[in-house]
């Protein structure tokens, strides 16, 4: 028998982070500066809890046009529902290129570009293999056989999708491919947000997809944001530490997330596609702290894939972008570039570097 993780609760436990930290470090001269009550909106979108909330203006139809165009990128890249621009994409693989938006185009052409970045540790092309392991929701009691994963297996490979960006089209070479844009939408969807509410003129914002957060410009009295690390051991919000940032995008991962448990052992969702296998090294939980969003995104799995050793030497060669590994034996490791940033808060587990 094996037990599932129910993801929804995962996510609501993480969205609470922010609030968490936020609420302990209220300072006088925030409570001084501060000149209105914010302006929140949460809902259930892209398969997570996604919050926006304003802090410096109280126009709501900023919030209007920002969820608007989250349920126009939900009904773009979503594979969970029919007719959507990468269903088609994967519908008609080894047919014929498919017509596609300028979000499509772009998304796509970021996957392309840290599944390039990575040498394949993530790759946009992992559908078939995700389908098959179906984490959390695998409705049989057992892991696939090793049949199984060579059949799909040899139909990952980003190399095989072709985008021309003249005519707008995507094409997946071979017939049994997929797109799977998980690791990379959310990302990208925090950036247009973040985009959408600069040119709203917003510049104090947090906007929250359940583990991605961004945290917009700065806060109203021009202090930086003060972020939780989520405790990759805990699923009530609890945090091990906390850093400070301005206009800064903050995504964590691991293997809290999403998993299923066979026979005593847990298999998460981060999937190799080299093996079929969930990766296995001493990580726990990894926070990419970066500019963007999407670069967040699709780094907190490339980074995953690399361990701890390798993971630390890859993050320190990019350029505005820190990485903090919290590992399965309660160890905290921290790039360099907010080594003197980041503050712990759990006695329960120990700063390394």
């Amino acid at each position: 028998m094996y037990k599932l993780k129910k993801y929804a609760k995962s996510l609501l436990c993480l969205s609470l982070v922010f609030m968490l930290v936020g609420c302990s470090q209220n300072t006088k001269k925030n409570e001084e500066t501060a000149q209105q009550e914010p302006v929140k909106r949460t809902e259930m979108l892209m398969g997570t809890v996604i919050s926006v909330t304003l802090y410096d203006s109280t126009d709501e139809s900023i919030l209007d046009k920002v969820f608007d165009k989250v349920k126009n990128l939900e009904e773009t890249f979503s594979i969970n529902e029919t007719g959507t621009e990468v269903d088609k994409i994967n519908d008609n693989a080894g047919i014929e290129p498919v017509k596609v938006s300028d979000d499509t185009i772009e998304v796509v052409k970021e996957g392309i570009y840290y599944s390039d970045l990575s040498h394949g540790k993530f790759d946009i092309t992992i559908g078939p293999l995700v389908k098959l392991w179906n984490i959390p929701d695998r409705p049989t009691e057992d892991i696939p056989t090793q049949d199984e994963l060579n059949l799909v297996l040899p139909l990952t490979n980003y190399k095989d999708v072709v985008i021309d960006e003249a005519n707008k089209t995507v094409f997946l070479t071979r017939p049994g491919m997929m797109l799977d844009l998980g690791g990379i939408a959310k990302g990208y969807a925090a950036d247009v947000i973040s985009k959408m509410l600069t040119d709203e003129g917003v510049k104090s914002a947090i906007i929250d997809l359940g583990g991605n957060i961004f945290a917009h410009g700065e806060k109203v009295s021009g202090d930086a944001w003060k972020i939780g690390i989520q405790n990759p051991f805990s699923n009530r919000g609890e945090i091990v530490g906390a850093i400070s940032v301005k206009n800064k995008s903050i995504v964590t991962s691991g293997i809290y997330e999403r998993y299923i448990e066979v026979d005593g052992v847990k298999y998460h969702h981060i999937l190799n596609p080299e093996t079929g296998y969930p990766y296995e090294n001493d990580i726990a939980g990894i926070t990419i702290i970066s500019d963007k969003s999407t670069t967040g995104d699709a780094l907190s799995t490339s980074v995953f894939a690399l361990g701890i050793e390798e993971g630390m030497k890859f993050v320190e060669e990019l350029d505005d972008v820190d990485a903090i590994f919290v590992t399965k034996e309660k160890g905290i490791y921290v790039t360099s570039g907010i080594k003197d940033n980041f503050e712990l808060r759990d006695e329960n587990f120990k700063l390394m570097n």
